[in-house]
């Protein structure tokens, strides 16, 4: 990573709380990150720290959309930028464009910015208590984790940097496998500072509501640590750190931490919001993810819209618009009850199939269906956790991260729709990247 992609001055990332909402700052004279790492003040602690949630939400559209897209899950037939339809459904991929390079910055800047701010609580002049530091630690690495678990799963078999802390001095790049093993240390890291942090914790925004003391939030890192166990392959492991998460077979789906947006001051919108069958807005859900569901499943009615008429763009054509938000202020959860359940129940084949059956009815059950009656070998309880998860967690960044994982990244599964269309299995190392 060169270092003017790295070493940046925090004029957007930087925020102020106004009531339940993230306002970014847009002030020439705000603090350098040389100052924040010169004694930095409780105050300039405070608004690094909400810094931090308030970046995670940069390009965060981009994201969803480009590895959405990759999993056939949506199209974007707008007709704004050909590249949706062309580049990124036929490859290869620009490794010195923007669908390459966009959302790898993106993720940097968060990492970079909680490194800012571990760097500053451990030089501050705040007289922190060794309680308030651990907050902040646990904080600061749950989310450099996230963050650096997005990239790693972009990337994938290219790899990705660990440590990029000293811009003159950076990591190596490292094999998708690596990564995840330094993200689970880095997440069992935080955690252990959360076991030593304090109630009242960091002050953070309404999407962290019911995450917002150490130990809560600790519930938070144990359901992230129990997704990168996942990615291992590690069935013991998901189970035992979904224990200690925010876990709850007989709970709200919509449980979980959240990125929040707002209308005032300078405030960001939800931009994975469409607005309802407006020209302009054709972000159209696969045909084949209302054709392939159950009848009566209600998740088709509360995930899309139906146009009037197909709409054509390129070669492709849809008629259901994605509509997984109903207004540009709704919530984006970083994780959320759903996907621990359907995690729990995969993690359980093998090891308590009953147990996984159960898990599966209950999100089954939400979408208005029956009870799971098919076979209950390991293979046919893996294709129905597929199955679910393709339809509840819908434009939230996993499909073709799931069909990756488990081998099923190949035309049974990712249809193409036109000739010429590829599967693309990883982002490429963006071209500056190669420099180092």
């Amino acid at each position: 990573m060169k270092k003017i992609s790295i070493s940046f001055i925090l004029l957007f990332g930087l925020v102020i709380f106004s009531g339940c909402e993230l306002d970014e700052i847009e002030n020439p004279n705000a603090p350098t990150v040389s100052s924040f790492a010169e004694g930095a003040s409780e105050g300039d602690i405070m608004l690094l720290a909400s810094g931090l949630e308030a970046v995670m939400r940069n390009d965060l559209a981009f994201h969803y959309d480009t590895v959405s897209i990759l999993g056939r899950e949506y199209y974007d037939l707008s007709g704004v930028d050909p590249r949706y339809t062309g580049e990124l459904l036929k490859g290869p991929l620009d490794n010195n464009g923007f669908l390459t390079t966009r959302a790898y910055a993106a993720w940097y800047k968060v990492v970079k910015t909680a490194n800012i701010l571990i760097e500053a609580v451990e030089n501050s002049v705040a007289g922190l208590s060794d309680a308030e530091k651990n907050d902040y630690y646990g904080y600061a690495k749950t989310l450099k984790a996230y963050a650096l678990l997005m990239v790693a799963n972009r990337q994938y078999d290219n790899g990705i940097r660990i440590d990029v802390a000293d811009p003159d001095n950076l990591g190596p790049n490292v094999s998708y496998e690596e990564a995840l093993t330094a993200i689970m240390s880095l997440l069992d890291e935080a955690d252990a500072h959360l076991a030593n942090g304090t109630e009242e914790f960091v002050s953070l925004s309404s999407g962290f509501d019911g995450f917002d003391t150490a130990s809560t939030f600790s519930e938070f890192n144990r359901a992230l640590a129990a997704r990168v166990a996942l990615y291992q392959d590690n069935d013991q492991m998901v189970l035992n750190l979904l224990e200690e998460s925010f876990l709850d077979l007989d709970g709200d789906l919509y449980e979980g931490p959240a990125h929040v947006f707002g209308l005032t001051g300078n405030d960001i919108l939800n931009a994975q919001f469409h607005v309802p069958l407006q020209s302009g807005q054709e972000f159209m859900v696969h045909p084949t993810w209302v054709a392939d569901a159950a009848n009566g499943d209600l998740r088709i009615e509360e995930k899309t819209i139906r146009f009037e008429d197909s709409t054509s763009f390129d070669g492709l054509t849809a008629i259901d618009q994605i509509a997984v938000y109903d207004k540009n202020t709704d919530p984006v959860y970083l994780i959320r009850n759903e996907e621990l359940i359907l995690i729990y129940a995969e993690a359980n084949i093998g090891i308590d199939n009953d147990e996984a059956v159960e898990a599966i009815n209950i999100v089954r059950n939400a979408a208005g269906l029956d009870d799971y009656s098919g076979s209950t070998d390991e293979q046919a309880l893996i294709e129905e956790v597929l199955r679910q998860r393709r339809y509840s967690l819908l434009a939230e960044g996993h499909r073709w991260i799931d069909l990756r994982r488990l081998d099923r990244l190949n035309e049974n599964y990712i249809p193409l729709d036109r000739d010429g269309d590829n599967i693309i299995d990883a982002f490429p190392t963006p071209f500056t990247e190669q420099l180092q």
